[in-house]
């Protein structure tokens, strides 16, 4: 019996060298760097603690803490991991619903469903940008066309309509991954059970959240716990529709400013370690609040 774990975590080894290797040791230079003032172009650097976290310099706080800039990228990436987060889930169940019933084309509306989700994630967000342009976008052609709008929209520069429209856009790319999971648990969902609830009277309605919502829990909290992971770290959506716009600005796209427009690799890392931490500590909290765990045999529930 003592063998065996011993053998176990010698054909882990190999996977957790390198795993250590790609994923821990930039992670430990990221954060050590936060600690400094390194500047890209310029070899000397010296460590300065917390400094790029939070100072006191003659009176007044420096640093990230202190910085209205990073808070308005923290609030703007938390408020478009809940509202994307839960209009996916919401619209992903409801799809899966719509899929999992018997109709003639189910194939191939499945198959289409799916296509959003197979788009690279750059090559839709340059789509929609273009859809969405105020002078050419076929979105403001439309909709003037149907009379619902007087003249062009800027979706994407007005401030009260950016963070809307990179929402969008994100719902329409990935809540196929929430209908694919939730459709495949749905499966899973015995009709013994379905049925033995209609013979109780069960409406539509109480049957789901009574018999199938509690089966498919699972199946939905590791799609809301990859797409929180996802949506918490999003990047590529934002730059490519908004640039560095403060309106919709994520702590991505605020962590490469900083290491890439500004070239300020200590401050710049510190940003991508408190990233690190929020996604940590926000992934916890959904897991708690879901009261998922992990079992021995490596299932969530």
């Amino acid at each position: 019996m003592v063998a065996r774990p011993r053998t176990a975590w010698l054909f882990l080894a190999p996977s957790l060298a390198l795993l250590v290797l790609v994923a821990g040791w930039p992670l430990a230079r990221t954060v050590s760097f936060g600690f400094t003032d390194a500047a890209l172009g310029d070899p000397s650097w010296h460590w300065i603690g917390f400094e790029n976290y939070l100072a006191n310099y003659g009176g007044r706080w420096y640093g990230l803490l202190a910085d209205p800039i990073w808070w308005r990228a923290v609030w703007n990436t938390l408020r478009f991991a809940v509202v994307s987060v839960g209009l996916e889930t919401l619209l992903g169940v409801i799809i899966a619903l719509v899929l999992s019933a018997e109709f003639p084309g189910r194939a191939w509306v499945r198959a289409a469903v799916l296509v959003p989700w197979a788009v690279p994630t750059i090559v839709s967000a340059k789509m929609w940008s273009w859809m969405l342009n105020d002078q050419f976008g076929i979105v403001n052609h439309l909709l003037l066309s149907l009379g619902l709008l007087s003249q062009p929209l800027a979706w994407t520069a007005e401030p009260g309509l950016a963070m809307a429209s990179v929402i969008m856009v994100d719902v329409w790319k990935t809540t196929p991954f929430v209908t694919l999971l939730a459709l495949a648990a749905l499966q899973l969902v015995p009709k013994e059970c379905r049925e033995a609830a209609r013979i109780d009277g069960a409406g539509a309605v109480r049957e789901f959240f009574s018999v199938t919502l509690p089966i498919i829990r699972p199946a939905l909290m590791v799609a809301v716990v990859f797409r929180a992971l996802d949506a918490l770290r999003v990047f590529d959506i934002v730059y490519v529709l908004t640039s560095n716009s403060t309106d919709t600005m994520s702590m991505s796209v605020f962590a490469r400013q900083q290491l890439i427009d500004f070239q300020d690799v200590g401050y710049g890392s510190a940003a991508a370690t408190l990233l690190f931490v929020t996604v940590a500590l926000v992934v916890a909290l959904v897991l708690t609040a879901g009261r998922v765990r992990l079992t021995e045999e490596g299932v969530l529930r």
